[in-house]
């Protein structure tokens, strides 16, 4: 809690938020002793998290998690310094710190928290090492490199690994996919225009296209021979997929684009990577990042410097700065580069956690959240307008500053927050809420659903080109941005109207065979699950619908013996042996809980060993530890450990098993 924040205290001290509602021992009359025992196990639980969010929450009203991925970003946070010339000795030693501690045992690197080792991860670790002055035998590092070659060595890393040794003269950028930047200049109407990428890979892309055609070298402080299974001849050839594959019919167009470098117009080329700077400097957001996210960034700083911009330029230096911003110094003296920053989303979990708990809607806190979440409404044309060139603005980004790209996940999430708080200015927030629905529906793609930032971002061509093997480069609908929108909607009172229903169409179809639902920007059918069926319970489906029951018997199933719910990342890549299975964290068992929850089955056994396990399993200062990675930003590719999960989700599951669902009222009447 912050100072001069007032809360009403109870004789015992708490803050006073948590008995229950009115209402709440109406709904469950009766009681077993068993189930008495875990709703006061409960009811504690969640005071003793609700006074450890409230302590975390930041003086202007938002709150904000670690955002946790993997070294590949403190790596490539110093290979961007070394290659501009600003390397300082301490950022250099505090990344070597964060970087070391992160070296598996067997040498390697992974890219989430007891996953296995990740070949271009560890090379990018290894490379920030030498870097930060580590000697190449030393047996850290020494038992590293033996693993790389073991797989393969740099000529089997990533594209985006080798581009970033080819800045070094470490691989030729003749043995890299061509990205031309007359790219820039293809209409939407033409197959792998740069609106065809998701906007993260549209960002990163258009200043990539400038450092294709420039291919820069800076002289490398050292070699690198080390990671290569034979230096004589590091990129072995391979032969090409057959010619009418869509491999092959791909790596036979990059040839030719390789081919066709060499006789472009140069005024032409020039012409086009001016354009693409435009572009680029027109999306630099007020705090000087791009996107809010560090890829972006820190390519649109390199293509930029290429391109004759100096360092004190205002553009650069804001750039620079704002990548500072995303460091977080930890009490050893290590540096982690956060990848992006969430505080709109951390928010407006946050608040929700908090009113499903208990802490009256008009609590000077909750007002605070609810004054800078409309302070951030993006009421501006952004990219998405490529494709609705007639929506009116209204929705809100991920992170601070990013009013280029806000997207649907979070405005439907903030929307939910906003309408449990009774603000001091209920018109204001009317306004910002009916924007942001409008927009929202406005964005619905053409199979009903909804993704997270683009309108049918569906083109099959763009994870098809050799270049793209970084993640996901296309933004189709996804099950649980879908399932948060219907749950707005439903709480709006639009639980019938056609566009609602086309959704929850949508979303019955995608259930999986077993009963789930895959989760694109969480881990993975756990979160999908917890996502659709509050969701479609709020849109009017009974308890007993097929699609619930068949949800509720697939999570029974997975439960895991302590009576909490895990799943680890390796379900996107190995469905059959892990969808559902992996050790229990907080947040995943929370998202089982909350589904199971609004299917009814609040007196299950089930519901009561996980609430258990959550009640078990919390610290003495209210929160819970989480170190499994349960946040996705690309599936397999790109994984996310927010600090925040462990935190508000579990206060959400207690405090609707000790409340009920939010908005029963409501939703029953509509």
């Amino acid at each position: 809690m912050h100072e001069g924040e007032a809360m009403t205290a109870t004789t015992d001290g708490s803050t006073g938020a948590l008995p229950p509602r009115a209402d709440a021992a109406s709904e469950h009359d009766i009681e077993t002793p068993e189930a008495a025992g875990v709703r006061e196990a409960a009811v504690r639980a969640a005071r003793r998290a609700t006074d450890f969010l409230l302590s975390r929450q930041d003086a202007q009203g938002w709150w904000k998690g670690d955002l946790e991925t993997n070294v590949t970003m403190d790596a490539e946070d110093l290979m961007l310094r070394q290659f501009l010339g600003v390397l300082d000795e301490k950022t250099a030693q505090a990344a070597a710190l964060f970087i070391r501690g992160e070296q598996r045992e067997d040498g390697t690197w992974a890219s989430f928290y007891g996953g296995p080792g990740e070949l271009s991860t560890t090379i990018e670790a290894y490379v920030a090492l030498r870097l930060a002055g580590d000697a190449p035998d030393s047996p850290h590092l020494a038992k590293a490199s033996a693993w790389i070659r073991e797989q393969g060595g740099i000529a089997a890393a990533r594209v985006f690994t080798r581009i970033w040794l080819a800045l070094f003269g470490w691989w030729k950028w003749e043995d890299l996919p061509e990205l031309p930047p007359e790219l820039i200049w293809f209409p939407k109407w033409v197959p792998l225009n740069i609106y065809d990428f998701g906007c993260w890979a549209r960002q990163t892309i258009v200043p990539l296209t400038i450092v294709s055609a420039k291919r820069p070298v800076r002289p490398a402080p050292f070699p690198l021979d080390e990671l290569h299974t034979d230096p004589a001849r590091p990129n072995p050839p391979r032969p090409l997929a057959p010619a009418f594959s869509w491999d092959g019919a791909f790596q036979r167009m990059d040839k030719g684009l390789h081919a066709l470098r060499k006789v472009a117009p140069r005024g032409l080329r020039r012409a086009a990577m001016n354009a693409a700077a435009r572009w680029i400097i027109e999306r630099q957001e007020n705090d000087g990042c791009w996107g809010g996210i560090q890829p972006p960034a820190v390519y649109s700083i390199i293509a930029l410097h290429l391109l004759g911009y100096d360092l004190q330029h205002p553009v650069m230096r804001e750039g620079l700065a704002s990548l500072d911003r995303f460091a977080v110094w930890r009490e050893d003296g290590a540096r982690m580069v956060e990848a992006c920053q969430s505080p709109v989303w951390d928010t407006c979990l946050a608040a929700i956690a908090l009113v499903d708990a208990g802490l009256p809607a008009d609590h000077p806190q909750l007002v605070k959240a609810a004054d800078w979440m409309l302070g951030e409404e993006i009421v501006r044309p952004g990219d998405w307008s490529v494709r609705r060139p007639g929506l009116p603005p209204g929705g809100w980004a991920f992170e601070f500053h990013n009013d280029n790209y806000p997207d649907i996940d979070d405005t439907a999430e903030v929307i939910l927050a906003l309408r449990r708080i009774t603000h001091h200015d209920p018109v204001r927030v009317d306004k910002a809420v009916g924007r942001g629905v409008r927009w929202t529906l406005g964005m619905q793609s053409k199979n009903g659903a909804w993704a997270a930032f683009d309108v049918d971002n569906t083109s099959p061509f763009p994870n098809r080109l050799p270049f793209c093997d970084f993640g996901e480069v296309i933004d189709p609908p996804s099950a649980d941005v879908t399932a948060h929108v219907i749950e707005m909607l439903a709480v709006e009172g639009l639980a019938h109207d056609p566009r609602t229903r086309r959704g929850i169409e949508w979303l019955l179809a995608e259930q999986e065979p077993d009963g789930s639902w895959f989760g694109r920007w969480g881990v993975n059918y756990v979160y999908g699950t917890g996502s659709v069926v509050p969701a479609l319970v709020a849109a009017g489906l009974p308890g007993a619908h097929p699609a619930i029951r068949r949800a509720v018997s697939w999570l029974e199933s997975v439960q895991n013996d302590d009576g909490g719910w895990g799943e680890d990342l390796r379900s996107y890549k190995y469905v059959k042996e892990w969808s559902g299975r992996g050790a229990s964290t907080a947040s995943q068992t929370a998202w089982a809980l909350m589904a199971l929850l609004a299917a009814g089955e609040r007196d299950s056994k089930a519901v009561e060993r996980g609430v258990e396990w959550l009640a078990a399993t919390q610290r003495e200062d209210g929160s819970w530890d989480e170190p499994y990675f349960t946040g996705t930003g690309f599936p397999w590719d790109f994984s996310i450990n927010y600090h925040l999960y462990r935190q508000v989700f579990p206060l959400t599951a207690l405090g609707r098993y000790v409340h009920g669902e939010p908005f029963a009222d409501r939703l029953k009447g509509s």
